[in-house]
């Protein structure tokens, strides 16, 4: 008995030191980015981002002890400072997101808006759509259609990177398909359009695998997820140069199709 409480004691311990050290190195990163101001060199944004590829190093390799939601959601948080720091991501670019993701999906698999927020940062402002794909797949290797419900959602993001940043439209079509089947198999209504959107796209690239149709389909997705103002105007220039046009409604932005595919 005393035996067991003594490793009992020992793992909780481990547990509080491995997360008073995972604050000890966030402190100093969040205190830097709320004392951040205009005019800081480039040598020394430069510098941070070398410090933060240290800081997710370790958490690469850190023991989660059992808490791997609170790891993956306080990753997620430090993503969100990093990706929102337009001023220094603006001089250094966007060359650590994979890695948050690598740590988060890591940890928490059915994470559905992580993806997301993988295949934005990753393919279309880090322009390592190769990564984001690889990061995916992974994760798919853990799910099912039922776990998350929405889990569906997942190879659409993964067929979008696909179709529109690797031009590999073969694959693209396989990933609309299985969002298809996956959503199919639920009743409810999100799930009935879903299934219905990605349908159409994977039968479009079926019928013609450099169908411009395919490609305004999968921008317009991009437009449905809410993404930042920047990746919106990128989407709506995007599906304009495809032929198409975004009409804005009081229910939301519809697409017109070109009349030749």
């Amino acid at each position: 008995m005393f035996a067991l409480s003594r490793q009992f004691i020992g793992a909780s311990l481990a547990t509080l030191l491995c997360f008073v050290g995972v604050t000890l190195l966030q402190y100093p990163r969040m205190n830097k980015m709320l004392q951040r101001k205009q005019g800081l060199s480039q040598q020394a944004l430069e510098r941070d981002v070398k410090l933060e590829q240290a800081r997710l190093n370790i958490l690469k390799v850190i023991p989660s002890f059992g808490y791997d939601n609170l790891l993956a959601n306080w990753t997620y948080l430090s993503f969100l400072q990093y990706f929102g720091d337009d001023e220094a991501r603006a001089r250094t670019g966007y060359a650590l997101s994979p890695e948050y993701f690598e740590i988060i999906l890591k940890h928490d698999p059915r994470f559905r808006l992580a993806y997301l927020a993988l295949s934005t940062s990753t393919s279309m402002y880090a322009a390592m759509p190769e990564r984001s794909v690889a990061i995916t797949e992974q994760g798919l290797k853990q799910l099912n259609p039922w776990t998350p419900a929405d889990s569906y959602y997942i190879w659409r993001y993964k067929g979008i990177d696909e179709l529109l940043f690797l031009g590999n439209s073969q694959a693209a079509r396989k990933s609309f398909q299985t969002a298809a089947d996956w959503a199919n198999k639920h009743s409810d209504e999100d799930s009935k359009l879903s299934a219905s959107v990605s349908q159409g796209t994977a039968n479009f690239l079926a019928a013609n695998p450099n169908s411009k149709h395919a490609q305004i389909a999968a921008w317009g997705m991009v437009l449905q997820n809410q993404v930042d103002k920047e990746t919106q105007k990128r989407a709506i220039l995007a599906i304009e140069a495809l032929g198409g046009q975004v009409i804005s409604t009081p229910q939301g932005n519809q697409i017109r199709f070109p009349q030749n595919d």
